[in-house]
């Protein structure tokens, strides 16, 4: 084997790939983790506060109260509900696109809390009342008032959702990219792989 070869092997090989594998895990962990406490709660939530009054709690900032939500995140289109499964499996199948290039834990983590809270619901929709594909989700938590009239009553998925989506959106507006690189203000130039850092533009 030659020193050049040798030596691309040294940096593209072995050493590349926990890399390329840490965020890709990272992602299917926070999904999970989403998921599994969604499910929990929603499953506490039907067995404690059914047929009894909504729980205060905080001195009011929060109260528990079940209710059964046709709509998407925050009760919203009620009478789609048949399309969010759709919506659900294409933001899966784009996660698992971005995921072939992702590089970075922060978007890793963005992406699994979108990927779960988005999963959270669609068991509900599949498997809970009216019917497959068109069942009600499971919320209980209201803001500052029992029955959702200060802010919808939602879940844990929708408040993965939302965090999800929002640090995603910090990571755009601060240059950080998906591969790991991070563009803006004061970003160094890109050195092509293999240079000389030292030598090149001298």
């Amino acid at each position: 084997m030659t020193r050049a070869a040798s030596a691309a092997g040294d940096t593209g090989g072995p050493p590349e790939r926990p890399r390329r594998r840490r965020p890709v895990i990272v992602l299917l962990a926070v999904a999970a983790v989403a998921v599994l406490a969604d499910l929990g709660t929603k499953h506490l939530a039907v067995l404690a506060l059914s047929d009894r009054e909504p729980v205060q709690l905080l001195g009011g900032a929060v109260y528990l109260n079940l209710t059964r939500n046709s709509g998407a995140a925050f009760s919203l289109a009620r009478d789609h509900t048949w399309i969010f499964p759709i919506v659900t499996v294409g933001v899966a199948g784009w996660i698992g696109w971005l995921a072939l290039r992702l590089r970075s834990l922060p978007w890793a983590v963005a992406l699994g809390l979108v990927l779960g809270g988005a999963l959270g619901n669609l068991v509900d929709r599949i498997f809970r009342a009216p019917g497959t594909f068109v069942g009600h989700v499971v919320d209980m938590i209201s803001l500052f008032d029992p029955y959702g009239r200060v802010w919808p009553v939602f879940n844990l998925a929708d408040s993965a959702l939302v965090t999800g989506v929002s640090l995603a959106v910090l990571l755009e507006l601060t240059g950080r990219q998906r591969d790991g690189t991070r563009i803006g203000r004061g970003a160094p130039a890109a050195v092509p792989t293999g240079s000389d850092p030292d030598r090149s533009g001298r």
